[in-house]
């Protein structure tokens, strides 16, 4: 064999190893992690300061794609809101009762207008920011959906929205005035 062949399957073994130390590394923090908590949470990034309602608007979404709101002008982040036809009181009851239905979801923030909750992925712990806005004079609830980390989310946040949208609309026509 040649110096430069047996040079050649040094390095291609070095590297080798070095990927697979670090793939038990990120295993064994991955492990320890849930472990501790119950919940992978490594790629679960930092909560942001701009949420809640301003001057009657949800955030704006950033310009990446893994964002819907509706409040949102632009086609790409727009997502319609929930419409009830329940009382005000009634709808965030309903909302709350089908957040509670979804698996991986933490409740943040709260009042009688609001709803900030977290929905964790699974496996792999990352973190998505969901917050409702009732108007009471629209008869409708704002919804604004983000990743809080990445470009894209595969379209994960809008198909959670029109997933909690279905869900909301069977129990508020059962509740309706």
């Amino acid at each position: 064999m040649s110096a430069i062949a047996t040079q050649s399957n040094s390095v291609i073994k070095r590297v080798l190893f070095t990927c697979i130390s670090l793939l038990l590394v990120f295993a064994c923090l991955l492990g320890t992690k849930i472990s501790l908590t119950g919940e992978p949470q490594l790629l679960a990034g930092t909560r942001p300061d701009n949420l809640g309602v301003r001057a009657g608007e949800l955030a704006p979404c950033p310009n990446t794609p893994n964002c819907v709101s509706s409040q949102s002008q632009d086609h790409a982040h727009k997502i319609e809101p929930f419409i009830y036809n329940s009382s005000a009181q009634a709808a965030m009851t309903d909302l709350k009762t089908v957040l509670q239905s979804f698996r991986r979801t933490k409740p943040i923030a709260q009042s009688e207008n609001y709803l900030y909750t977290e929905f964790t992925i699974p496996v792999v712990g990352f973190v998505d920011d969901v917050e409702f806005s009732l108007d009471e004079n629209a008869r409708v609830i704002h919804v604004r959906s983000a990743s809080r980390m990445g470009e894209s989310d595969l379209g994960v946040n809008r198909s959670r929205i029109e997933t909690l949208r279905a869900r909301f609309n069977q129990i508020n026509r059962s509740n309706s005035v």
